[in-house]
């Protein structure tokens, strides 16, 4: 395997060798620059080579792998490779629909000027809006496992004429339970294609499946996880369960805050945050997988637009939601995966925008705390002064036993996301969060305990 190293060189998209209908429709977007995976990856893929690309949300890796197939599909046609009749040549398969949309959206403003014909099909809503579009004919189809095995069950996809296959946000695939879908889905697909794998991280079953689907892959690795968190300003609370929604709507009365993305465990919780911040003048919407297709995206929409200031989600919900100018995160729970809690809030400080990250901890929560601190390579402040403090914090520490024998807890007894849901493209975040920025005045570290350490 070929790797193509982390590198930052000031470039333009005229220099990747893009195609005029491409290139005019960047400039309409009002992008002039590639992002660094951009960058690595478009010449990659225009090569026609299988690409592993190691990515987060936020980096640019839907236009990288977008781009490419366009081109590669729109030069074919030139050729007069192209079928008379439309065949589905490219599968984008992700995680869930509020990515499945984004990426359908990427392909349509990308390629404006190329006449493909997309279309998204996912779980949760009818299927006759999408089979209909699917007996007119399309070239590119977005799709989440679930909706597209039922689909392919109900002989309304064929994946026969499959040239250019994209795996998206893998890692998430496998937290949500699809694996053993993807791997059907698979199955069906020509062995002759190139095949795109992104994952923000690497684990075992990861690098597995990776390894059975891509041949001779070069690998694409753009800012590893430790090392985005430096731009923002991150922020610890610790403070009681209870009194975390009283503190979350103590920092939002500070009017600096412009937009927030607020993080829950669970749907209910996503759902009791929203009603709370409501009822005490703060314009704020839920987003989570037990809300219908249509409320998600008006609440998507309304917080793109500015017409709400916060958008509670879970971390599944979240997936994929790219928000410009997002100015704060919060960690309302954190996430018992350390990886999850940079994937947070990597949302915000974008572009070389500034942005705030702060979490709310709980005395069950402190381990948690220890392992993102371990991952990131660095403390994070704490703020002393507010007013809910959670008394002797610093004393308290996990259970000695609970660190070496069962390591991080997985979501308080609850099920992994997603299982037993993959039709939808749904399914139950492992954990999420919120907190605010309030007083800066009383911050200091917080390290690992004396006792309890690993």
């Amino acid at each position: 395997m070929r790797a193509v190293k982390n590198s930052i060189v000031y470039m333009t998209f005229d220099q990747l060798h893009l195609i005029k209908p491409i290139l005019d429709a960047l400039r309409t977007e009002g992008y002039t620059t590639p992002t660094p995976i951009q960058q690595q990856a478009i010449p990659v893929l225009l090569e026609g080579k299988d690409l592993l690309g190691c990515a987060q949300t936020g980096t640019g890796k839907t236009a990288a792998f977008a781009i490419p197939i366009l081109q590669l599909m729109h030069k074919q046609r030139l050729e007069g490779k192209e079928q008379n009749k439309r065949y589905i040549r490219a599968l984008v398969l992700t995680p869930t629909r509020e990515l499945a949309i984004q990426i359908e959206e990427s392909f349509s403003a990308y390629g404006r000027h190329c006449g493909f014909r997309h279309l998204t099909v996912f779980g949760g809503v009818s299927q006759n809006p999408q089979t209909d579009a699917l007996h007119r004919g399309i070239d590119i189809l977005v799709a989440t496992p679930g909706r597209l095995l039922d689909l392919m069950d109900q002989g309304y996809i064929n994946l026969k004429h499959i040239e250019y296959f994209v795996l998206d946000e893998a890692d998430r695939m496998l937290d949500m339970g699809f694996v053993h879908d993807v791997k059907k889905i698979i199955a069906k697909l020509p062995l002759h294609r190139q095949s795109l794998f992104f994952s923000a991280t690497m684990p075992k079953e990861i690098v597995s499946l990776a390894n059975s689907i891509l041949k001779n892959p070069v690998k694409v690795e753009v800012t590893p996880p430790s090392s985005t968190v430096d731009k923002i300003e991150q922020s610890i609370y610790f403070v009681g369960r209870k009194d975390k929604r009283l503190l979350l709507a103590d920092i939002l009365q500070d009017k600096n805050i412009k937009t927030a993305l607020v993080f829950t465990r669970t749907k209910h919780g996503a759902d009791k945050v929203a009603y709370d911040l409501h009822k005490k003048g703060i314009k704020s919407a839920a987003i989570h997988g037990n809300k219908s297709q249509n409320a998600r995206q008006n609440a998507l929409n309304s917080f793109k637009e500015g017409k709400i200031r916060v958008l509670v989600a879970t971390d599944i919900a979240a997936r994929g939601i790219d928000v410009d100018n997002l100015s704060h995160v919060f960690n309302f729970d954190l996430p018992n995966i350390a990886e999850t809690y940079v994937h947070r809030i990597g949302r915000t400080a974008r572009a070389g925008a500034s942005g705030t990250a702060i979490s709310f901890c709980d005395e069950e929560e402190k381990e948690y705390l220890y392992d993102i601190q371990k991952l990131i390579g660095k403390k994070i402040d704490v703020v002393e002064e507010h007013n809910y403090p959670l008394s002797k914090y610093v004393e308290t520490a996990p259970p000695p036993r609970d660190r070496q024998q069962h390591g991080p807890r997985k979501n308080n007894g609850q099920a992994r996301s997603g299982h037993g849901h993959s039709r939808s493209g749904q399914g139950q975040p492992r954990t999420s969060q919120g907190g605010g920025s309030g007083n800066r005045s009383g911050k200091r570290g917080f390290g690992k305990p004396k006792s309890g350490s690993r």
